[in-house]
């Protein structure tokens, strides 16, 4: 049965394509190249949080993401359930496309988490910066399946497209901020979204395009603050980063604390106690969802799409636990000296790396053959210096973070060597 929430605009491929249609729906065909892609796979060898392999059950981008699709489509059937007077069975938000995105979202992430990403953008200023949202739609835009210098790219469809695009403003225009912009180079992408409407002005000040996201952008982008502000946690008690020691300390030294974050938190450690915590955390990820409401808006373009008129809102109290969450995985496990340690070991080793790939083949083109055959003469054939490094910026953040150690060994451990990694 159609569902009319859709229309040919929302379901326009970025380049013209003769493949024929399936038993699958567009979006449908969309999520399953993503699911086949070598590019989500790689992401069970990037750190979410703590390194991948040193527990068995730490979760990584990989695991994340997969948690993010399954709360993305709990949302949507959970908004269709709730409003019936906004959506029928002819009229409601895509599931299959809320999965997609969400299993997305994370692709252009670096090896060694934002600590990569930290690196690889202050290496990659003098050439555009780099961002791990706008290396996600390079992904799906230049390096899914590409098989030669013209035949790139997933080839999405304008909805899937819009729903990964949590950042609208482009890098020139964005202060030259630490995150939150895409790459100057993509800028036909967000015309392509837009299909020529002139955007309001009102929009173009500040952050303001920034906010401005399709309905299942929104969901993603809310599915996505679930997983990671809840199971960030779980995975910091199991490993030991968060202690019953460490929250009664912070409860007892935090001058910011309200009555209602302290409840919060005298909950968690009640749950330590009884050695229920990732029972109760599971149950408020059910809490989360059902804190989501959807209202209309008007804006500049309904005239072409369903996907802007309506905003996702989140009840009052869930944000603020979610908020809440949030911090305290910021002040007690992000800012640990372990985990500090870790990052900066990460990074050292991305940025020898891309110093060493830069004199070779971005500020000189030298016969020193360092990269695998298929970027080496994709680098060689590119002429501008600026899309070298772009392209050498590809390779080092689609690497795992076990490749980046075994790249970083074999180009500077005098004592390291293995044939069989050379393969």
């Amino acid at each position: 049965m159609k569902n009319t929430f859709y229309n040919d605009f929302d379901k326009t491929r970025l380049k013209e394509s003769k493949r024929d249609s399936d038993y699958r729906t567009v979006f449908q065909i969309d999520r399953d190249r993503i699911i086949h892609s070598s590019e989500l796979r790689r992401l069970q060898g990037k750190t979410q949080v703590f390194l991948p392999g040193e527990y068995d059950f730490y979760r990584t981008r990989l695991t994340h993401s997969i948690e993010v699709a399954q709360i993305g489509r709990s949302i949507c059937n959970y908004l269709y359930n709730k409003r019936k007077d906004l959506f029928t069975e002819n009229y409601f938000i895509d599931e299959d496309l809320v999965e997609a995105a969400c299993l997305a979202h994370d692709l252009g992430h670096p090896p060694f988490g934002h600590a990569g990403e930290r690196i690889l953008n202050e290496l990659m200023k003098p050439y555009g910066g780099f961002e791990g949202n706008a290396q996600t739609l390079r992904s799906l835009t230049k390096t899914f399946y590409r098989k030669n210098d013209k035949h790139r790219g997933l080839n999405p469809v304008r909805a899937f497209l819009d729903s990964i695009l949590k950042y609208k403003i482009v890098y020139d225009n964005s202060s030259r901020k630490e995150n939150h912009f895409l790459y100057n180079e993509q800028k036909d992408y967000i015309d392509f979204v837009f299909d020529g409407v002139e955007i309001p002005e009102e929009l173009l000040a500040g952050e303001n395009l920034n906010k401005f996201k399709s309905i299942e952008c929104q969901i993603m982008d809310w599915a996505d603050d679930t997983a990671y502000a809840i199971n960030d946690i779980v995975d910091s008690i199991s490993g030991g980063f968060l202690t019953l020691v460490k929250l009664m300390s912070w409860a007892e030294t935090s001058e910011n604390l309200d009555e209602k974050e302290k409840g919060y938190l005298y909950e968690i450690i009640d749950w330590i106690k009884e050695g229920s915590y990732k029972a109760n955390f599971g149950a408020n990820i059910g809490g989360f969802i059902n804190g989501c409401d959807i209202k209309e808006r008007k804006t500049f373009m309904d005239s072409k799409t369903n996907r802007y008129k309506y905003e996702i809102v989140i009840e009052p109290e869930v944000l603020k636990k979610a908020d809440f969450y949030k911090r305290l995985s910021v002040e007690l496990v992000f800012q640990s000296s372990h985990l500090h340690q870790m990052e900066y070991k990460g990074g050292q080793m991305l940025r020898k790396i891309f110093e060493l790939l830069e004199d070779n083949y971005v500020n000189n083109l030298t016969k020193l053959k360092l990269l695998p055959d298929f970027t080496d003469t994709l680098i060689r054939r590119e002429k501008d210096k600026n899309m070298r490094a772009r392209l050498v910026c590809d390779y080092i953040s689609g690497m795992t973070d076990a490749f980046a150690m075994r790249n970083y060994k074999r180009l500077f451990d005098p004592d390291y060597s293995s044939l069989a990694d050379l393969m």
